[in-house]
């Protein structure tokens, strides 16, 4: 990911601003159904760039998505994301890609992204399948999209706990470490104040989440991380 360097960031400006006029190019092409984001990763709070189209109701300066967070989870180790299906809150069906975005030095800071809903198309193949007798198709994972970073982050962590079944109380400490692990992959905690939110979601202290996290990454052997500024530094 991005290391802060000067040159670097300069020519990672210059990558993100020659990309800017393709992202509504491209929308235009698709049309209604198509929705084109730009991410730099090296603000996630407010990764997006630029946006054409209103499948996902994003605009410039809004947050990375989940799968934009966990794009950031894997940093340089992450590739290209094709051809994916995704359904929003509102029960659109979404076809999508994620690009990213590599500077000379082959390390990620962003993504482009293309969305394209699908909907109608899977409810005709719903119904054709139905008419002849074919198997159930794929059901896409339903995705968090908004402006704002803290509202993904606590789906993301609302849907690893619905994924259990059970509340933090009812998790014995594997189960627990388990879930810190899950978020961890996902990205969440390279956000700022990501521990906050965690803890506040999951009813309990600070400190006690940062344990949880610490735990996780030593049994993952992830190199640990020293605690979050109070000021909200990332963990």
């Amino acid at each position: 990911m991005a290391d802060g360097n000067p040159a670097l960031d300069a020519e990672r400006d210059a990558i993100v601003g020659a990309l800017v006029p393709f992202v509504g190019g491209i929308a235009a092409t698709f049309g209604p159904v198509c929705e084109v984001v730009l991410h730099d990763y090296r603000d996630p709070e407010k990764s997006v760039v630029a946006v054409a189209g209103a499948l996902t109701g994003r605009s410039a300066g809004g947050a990375m998505s989940e799968i934009g967070l966990r794009m950031l989870a894997r940093g340089d180790e992450a590739s290209d994301e094709l051809n994916y299906l995704t359904r929003t809150k509102g029960g659109q069906q979404l076809k999508s890609s994620t690009m990213v975005l590599r500077d000379s030095t082959g390390a990620v800071f962003g993504a482009l992204c293309v969305n394209v809903d699908v909907t109608a198309v899977q409810q005709a193949q719903a119904l054709l399948a139905g008419i002849g007798g074919a198997g159930a198709a794929e059901t896409p994972t339903t995705t968090t999209f908004g402006n704002d970073i803290d509202s993904v982050v606590e789906a993301i962590v609302d849907a690893h706990q619905l994924r259990r079944g059970r509340t933090w109380v009812q998790l014995d400490r594997a189960q627990r470490l388990e879930l810190f692990r899950g978020l961890d992959e996902h990205g969440v905690f390279a956000v700022r104040r990501a521990i906050e939110q965690v803890a506040a979601r999951l009813g309990i202290s600070r400190a006690s989440a940062y344990s949880y996290l610490s735990q996780a990454r030593a049994a993952t052997g992830t190199p640990a991380t020293s605690e979050p500024a109070s000021d909200g530094g990332a963990a």
